[in-house]
């Protein structure tokens, strides 16, 4: 794979942006484009994503792709959120008929991960900042995604015994070390399954994404 970056300064202006996104949709070697977002305060997130041509669009944000698998009619599936079931199919786990919360509904994790699980049909709950009761609504889950961005968020009182537990926040703490939004020690003792962090999902996006670019190169064959 070939592999470009633009590494822009965070005074750039949007138009400049804009402008150099316009021209990889126009690079024939380019199959796939990503913008590492959060971007700066002078850039609009929505303007810089809709400019990419949905058929690079290999994050899987662009308006027209997020329809797509709303109604389950896809080209690309968002990195993270594909990186998830993939996981849960590796291991040999039914998603099927089952409960599965999700903490946080994030465009980019949350309602796209919630969209995937209905689609092998699980029954979902997406819990958010104002959801009552949240630990009760996280307790009955057989799967929980969390995705909420807050350090060892969710503990073991709050898991089911057996539960398969995705963990894919990814904080910094104070002594500088990386954690997930899952108090791993305690949670581990009593999921089936537990993904670490660092090591768990973040290499599964990676991989991900790597499919969406090999999968943008072939639509363009067709």
């Amino acid at each position: 794979m070939l592999s470009r970056e633009y590494a822009l300064s965070e005074d750039t202006k949007e138009e400049d942006l804009v402008a150099l996104v316009e021209k990889l949709n126009k690079d024939d070697e380019i199959h796939g484009i990503l913008v590492q977002l959060p971007l700066p305060k002078q850039i609009d997130e929505e303007k810089i994503i809709n400019a990419i041509d949905p058929k690079k669009d290999v994050d899987a944000f662009h308006p027209a792709n997020v329809g797509k698998i709303m109604i389950g009619n896809f080209d690309y599936l968002p990195c993270t959120p594909a990186g998830v079931m993939e996981l849960i199919k590796e291991t040999g786990i039914e998603i099927e008929g089952k409960e599965c919360v999700i903490i946080g509904r994030s465009n980019i994790v949350g309602k796209p991960q919630a969209m995937l699980m209905l689609h092998k049909n699980a029954t979902v709950t997406i819990c958010h900042s104002r959801t009552k009761d949240l630990k009760e609504v996280v307790k009955r889950a057989d799967i929980v995604v969390a995705a909420v961005g807050r350090p060892n968020f969710v503990t073991a009182d709050m898991v089911k015994e057996g539960a398969v537990v995705i963990d894919v926040g990814i904080n910094r703490l104070e002594n500088k070390k990386l954690c997930g939004d899952v108090d791993f020690e305690s949670v581990s003792k009593v999921a089936s399954y537990i993904t670490p962090v660092p090591g768990g999902v973040g290499p599964m996006t990676i991989a991900m994404l790597m499919q969406n670019t090999l999968t943008a190169a072939k639509l363009t064959l067709k």
